[in-house]
């Protein structure tokens, strides 16, 4: 019996030696664990990384707008392509910036440059957030482009108020810039507003000095106030001159074709745009009814590919249709058959070819 209860004994004994020894190389442990450094952290895209990712995001959808209109112009034509041309655009960055943006995925220009988009939860941007930056850059500028004449033609108020809230979008968009380059992470004005940062996957390399943009900012800010002191002088400028004659010397001044301004000349409306026979042309002294067919093949306007109507000529020489050149010429200031630069304000009307 007395062997029984020593060989117990000895065994709880045993066990808990063990125990300790197993408590003492977990504290062991724990305090190994606890002398451990910090794990690295991704850093934060530096700025020349979001400014390479902004261009080449540029960059690409630039090429993709002009292959979709090189086959939409082979398909439906040059007239119909000026016509949607705002829809193209629309389509192309919906495409480009869904099929990244839209599924929480990396662009083309942040794949370049090994960032990645996170917001101000540490997390990535969810698919409201996603939405958000898709659709904020997007939309407003194209129901601006798309229908800013005909609200201001319905409501001159409500067209002033949009011309007004585009100038301060567009001082609000330097003024962030001009933070961005000075000492910031956001490159656009969205991201800024919706909490949308980058970092880097790429590590830091402490014997490199990142380049800075400060002189840019700099720039920007002088730019900025150039721009409020010559608006707080033409204000000044008006209210002295509000009941002067000079607004009535001023339009008496302005230039005519055919008992026409030249600035509604240059608005060409959908209907002006609609294509029209050359038999009902107005704006020539010749009689097309009379002019032999072989020549009448000549009188092929570039653009609409049809016979011309509105004629008229750039500084380079070459005739085009009124409506074709002046929608070409709002989009690219550039003749399209030898790329010399194009001024609206120098289209010169011909009567006679």
């Amino acid at each position: 019996m007395d062997y029984v209860l020593y060989v117990v004994e000895s065994r709880r004994i045993s066990i808990t030696i063990e125990l300790a020894r197993k408590e003492s190389e977990f504290t062991i442990l724990n305090m190994s664990i606890s002398r451990l450094p910090d794990l690295p952290a991704f850093p934060d895209a530096q700025q020349a990384q979001i400014i390479r990712a902004n261009q080449r995001d540029l960059f690409h959808v630039s090429s993709l707008r002009e292959q979709a209109e090189s086959v939409l112009r082979s398909w439906l034509g040059t007239r119909w392509l000026t016509r949607w041309d705002k829809e193209v655009e629309l389509v192309v960055k919906l495409i480009y910036y869904g099929l990244s943006v839209g599924r929480a995925i990396q662009t083309l220009g942040e794949e370049y440059t090994d960032i990645w988009e996170y917001s101000s939860d540490g997390r990535a941007p969810s698919r409201s957030l996603g939405a958000a930056l898709i659709l904020l850059p997007t939309l407003p500028s194209y129901v601006l482009a798309r229908w800013g004449s005909q609200l201001n033609a319905v409501s001159p108020r409500v067209g002033e108020s949009l011309k007004v809230l585009q100038v301060c979008l567009e001082v609000a968009t330097e003024i962030n810039l001009a933070m961005f380059y000075l000492r910031g992470s956001y490159y656009d004005l969205v991201k800024r507003l919706l909490g949308i940062r980058h970092l880097s996957s790429i590590p830091e390399n402490p014997h490199v000095r990142p380049p800075s943009y400060s002189l840019l900012g700099i720039l920007i800010a002088i730019r900025l106030l150039h721009r409020l002191i010559t608006f707080l002088r033409s204000r000044t400028q008006t209210a002295s001159e509000k009941f002067s004659g000079k607004r009535s010397l001023d339009s008496m001044n302005e230039m005519f074709i055919d008992d026409r301004p030249v600035s509604t000349l240059l608005g060409v409306s959908a209907s002006e745009s609609e294509v029209k026979p050359a038999e009902e042309d107005e704006n020539t002294i010749l009689d097309v009814t009379l002019i032999p067919p072989h020549l009448r093949a000549g009188r092929t306007c570039t653009l609409c590919l049809e016979e011309r109507t509105d004629s008229c000529a750039t500084e380079c020489g070459h005739l085009f249709c009124w409506g074709c050149i002046v929608g070409w010429g709002r989009e690219k200031a550039e003749c399209p058959l030898c790329r010399q630069a194009l001024s609206l304000t120098r289209l010169l009307p011909i009567y006679n070819l």
